[in-house]
């Protein structure tokens, strides 16, 4: 079996040095992106300041409603420039640098963070390959800063009340589940880099990731796999985990969409049950970023290795 970098070091948590009081400074990179709002509102609501942001599209008003003087860039170059900049000049060092930016990017920005003398928080999946992780525990070894990813399922509170009836469930059950989920995205998708397997990964990837995350987390050590089923649009598939077998789907096609989903106007589905038994997850999504920067600020975010497995999951659905 391959050494992984938990096993070469313990990665102690991480202890903020600085007082919970103390303003802390953000730079964004990935700023047009879907999901770059909510780490908008999560910096923000931990009451932190983005002082700059990077992003090749101009599209950024979205900023106007969280840090409207925040310096933007469209070019790294002149990003990283101004990121140490800041550093060398003793004021306004960049504490963290959050990443939003597409999927093939994540290991190269982490990199710019690490850099610059910043802890990171990616987004998911925080690389794309087991073997990037790898590299990536290293470069936390050699610069003491922290990489953080975002998974924020394990913070749902319908999820933690799963994990708590699972670990208190009998000695040696193996649960039957069906996980369905259904995110509805437009034309534009198969055209973006979300439609391109070489940068997002698939479907199964970049829609699935953190529910492969969840299962291994709730149902203990994965053990196999089969793929059914690997469109651009959609994949199957059944997972084993030490405590489950389950059958998966994933889709971004609005036909996918159950009738009942069609009837209340939803565009997204999401669906667990354990034999038969459904498991009620729909809501509470709105704030788990910002718990998981709260829990980050606190030392006890989610680190390199804790992504290890469903990264795995993931590329093994990839290449199946």
């Amino acid at each position: 079996m391959k050494e992984t970098c938990l096993a070469r070091h313990v990665v102690p948590p991480h202890k903020s040095l600085i007082q919970p009081m103390t303003k802390l400074n953000f730079a964004l990179i990935g700023a047009a992106g879907y999901v770059a709002p909510r780490h908008m509102r999560a910096i923000k609501d931990t009451g932190h300041e983005l002082v700059c942001a990077l992003d090749p599209y101009d599209g950024v008003g979205i900023m106007d409603s969280y840090f409207p003087h925040a310096d933007f860039f469209t070019e790294p170059e002149r990003f990283d420039r101004h990121l140490d900049k800041l550093r060398r000049q003793g004021q306004g060092q960049v504490d963290y640098v959050s990443i939003c930016s597409p999927n093939y990017l994540h290991d190269a920005h982490i990199r710019i963070a690490v850099r610059n003398r910043a802890h990171a928080i990616c987004e998911k999946p925080i690389v794309l390959n087991p073997w990037n992780l790898d590299s990536l525990c290293e470069l936390e070894e050699e610069s003491g800063k922290n990489i953080y990813t975002i998974l924020q399922l394990r913070l749902h509170p319908g999820i933690q009340k799963l994990k708590k009836r699972i670990d208190a469930g009998p000695a040696g059950k193996v649960y039957d589940i069906d996980l369905n989920y259904v995110a509805t995205r437009g034309r534009w998708y198969s055209f973006s880099w979300k439609g391109d397997i070489q940068k997002s990964g698939g479907v199964a990837t970049n829609i699935g990731i953190h529910f492969f995350d969840m299962l291994g987390w709730v149902f203990g050590r994965f053990q196999d796999l089969e793929v059914i089923e690997n469109r651009p649009e959609s994949a199957r598939g059944r997972l084993v985990f030490e405590k489950a077998r389950v059958d998966w789907f994933l889709s971004v096609n609005e036909k996918d969409l159950p009738r009942r989903a069609i009837e209340e106007g939803k565009r997204t589905y999401r669906s667990i049950t354990i034999e038969g038994d459904e498991v009620e997850f729909s809501d509470g999504f709105t704030d788990l970023h910002t718990q998981s920067y709260r829990e980050i600020l606190a030392g006890r975010g989610f680190r390199v290795e804790t992504a290890r497995p469903s990264v795995e999951i993931a590329q093994r659905i990839r290449t199946y």
